[in-house]
Parts: C-alpha cells; sequence; structure tokens
C-alpha cells in the first residue's frame, strides 16, 4: 500500500486528496499493458497500411505515429480530462490505475491543476480525432494532409511546452522522487516534443515545395 503520511504517495505532502486509494496494479503492470497494447496496434497499422497501393515507408510509420498518439489522446488522457476523481477508484480500473501510478511523477494531475487539465482537455477533444483523420488523411492520399499533420504538431508542441513552463513556474516539485521525475515527467513527455518537432519540418519543407512548384508553373504559363 503506498500511502504515506498524508493519506497518498505524492508530492507536495499537504495536497488535498481525500479517500484516496492506493495503486493496486504494480508498476511493469500498467506500463506493460500500454506498451504492448501500442505495439499490437501500431503493427497492424503496419502491416494494413502495406496494402495500401504506392504508399512510402516514410507515410506508414507515420501512419503508425498518428494512431498511436490518436489513441493515446483520445483514451488516455480523455480518461483523465473526465474523471476528476481517478484517484478514488476502487475496481482497479486500468485506466484510473494509470493516472494514479503517473501522478507519481507529476502529482498535479492528482490534484487537478487547471493549467493541466486544461492542455489536456484541448488534446484529447481536438488533436486526438484530428490524428485519426490525419491517419485516413495519408492512407487516401488527401491533399490536406501535411497542412493537417502541421497543424497537429505544432498543437502537440505547443501544448507539451506549455505543460514544461507552468510546472517550472509553479517551482517544478510535483514528482516523488528523481526516478519519477524522469521516466514519467521527463522522458514520456519528451516523445512529444522531438516526434512533432520532425513531423513539423517535414511537413513545412513539403508545403513550401508545393507552393514553390505551383508558382514556378505560373511563372512558366505566363510566359
Amino acid at each position: 500500500m503506498e500511502v504515506v503520511g498524508a493519506g497518498h504517495p505524492y508530492v507536495p505532502a499537504d495536497l488535498e486528496l481525500p479517500d484516496y486509494v492506493p495503486v493496486f496494479l504494480n508498476q511493469s503492470t500498467i506500463v506493460g499493458v500500454y506498451l504492448l497494447t501500442s505495439m499490437v496496434i501500431v503493427s497492424i497499422v503496419w502491416i494494413v497500411s502495406g496494402l495500401f497501393p504506392k504508399i512510402s515507408k516514410l507515410d506508414r510509420v507515420l501512419m503508425c505515429w498518428w494512431i498511436f498518439t490518436g489513441l493515446t489522446h483520445m483514451v488516455l488522457e480523455g480518461y483523465f480530462v473526465f474523471s476528476p476523481e481517478f484517484y478514488k477508484d476502487k475496481t482497479r480500473f486500468y485506466l484510473a490505475e494509470v493516472w494514479k501510478e503517473y501522478s507519481k511523477g507529476d502529482s498535479r494531475y492528482a490534484g487537478r491543476d487547471s493549467a493541466v487539465v486544461s492542455v489536456e482537455g484541448i488534446t484529447a477533444v481536438l488533436e486526438g480525432p484530428a490524428s485519426l483523420l490525419t491517419l485516413y488523411a495519408i492512407a487516401t492520399k488527401k491533399s490536406y494532409r501535411y497542412a493537417l499533420q502541421l497543424a497537429i504538431s505544432l498543437g502537440q508542441l505547443y501544448g507539451t511546452l506549455v505543460y514544461f513552463l507552468t510546472a517550472v513556474l509553479d517551482g517544478d516539485n510535483f514528482a516523488t522522487n528523481m526516478f519519477y521525475y524522469y521516466a514519467y515527467y521527463v522522458l514520456a513527455n519528451s516523445f512529444w516534443i522531438f516526434i512533432p518537432t520532425m513531423i513539423s519540418i517535414h511537413c513545412w519543407k513539403k508545403i513550401c515545395y508545393a507552393v514553390g512548384a505551383q508558382e514556378e508553373k505560373k511563372k512558366t504559363k505566363v510566359r
């Protein structure tokens, strides 16, 4: 039972979480289920995307990313946003267990910090469905696929930066210990910095090339 003097294992100790129920599942089970489920879904998308005609390996990789990030936003983060008392859950419901565990790296989740709830709410409601739309757009080669990927990636970067900056401004003291700080708060969130950055650069180049080619075509016609 991971309960300390304040009735919970989180920092700061004076964080009020009435009727807190400790995590039932162990860390390896919680993380393992998430990773295994993600790998299965990503593998299915990778295999199915190979059946689409004339789709590049890069686009297939992007499809895997968008299904992964889209479902993470909608399912995991969506549950957090609409379940304000997940820390009281006694049923061993997996998603509640995830957030009880993750809160060891950032107790603002258990404490319902307004900045965190706002960022996660926008992410779950807007960016999650948009990510799945992107999956469709890439698979069917829609003309808007690069603009959509750029928009979502910039939104992810903005949300993640706000997430980190608000923590720093509030003292950056929300992790139970340094292990949870680096494993959950830093490492887990770093993917939504590096990958959206690379996708943004990729899409920016594609859009600029397309616009440049169109303008060159117009110049040629004028001549």
